[in-house]
């Protein structure tokens, strides 16, 4: 298997508001940058889309490693929520409705495709690939906005 790193950023100005996500896919010293506006969304909706996003764009399966400063998008992973609404028909711990579920449901099958492991990185923290996406996803927001 390909061995791919995805870092991924979202954006938004205001919550809901225009928001923008920025991907960068990295393979074998090759970069490619993937990025798109909305003018009414939420940050998190631009969290998930840009790990969406830069998954889809892989053309056979491949072992990734995805990097975003998104706590919503690494902690459903890696602590096992997903799974558990998922088993709770979309519900969670509290009994509300899981937000996104669009979103989750555009994911699982993409995350079952490739091997994925999540990385969770520290946002405007000098991470020069969170900085570059974050860029990426704002100028995206932007020009919706102007």
């Amino acid at each position: 298997m390909k061995k791919v790193n995805i870092y991924t950023d979202g954006a938004c100005r205001g919550n809901p508001g225009a928001g923008g996500y920025g991907v960068i896919l990295e393979y074998d010293g090759r970069e490619k940058e993937l990025s798109e506006g909305f003018a009414e969304t939420t940050n998190n909706r631009m969290e998930l889309t840009a790990a969406i996003v830069g998954l889809e764009a892989l053309k056979q399966p491949c072992e990734v490693t995805l990097y975003s400063d998104s706590k919503y998008l690494v902690y459903a992973i890696e602590k096992g929520w997903l799974k558990s609404w998922r088993a709770k028909n979309w519900k969670k711990s509290d009994g509300k409705q899981v937000l996104n579920i669009d979103l989750w449901e555009r994911l699982i099958p993409l995350i079952e495709k490739h091997r994925v492991s999540f990385v969770w990185v520290k946002g405007h923290d000098g991470n020069k690939y969170n900085e570059r996406c974050d860029t990426i996803a704002t100028t995206a927001a932007d020009k919706i906005i102007v």
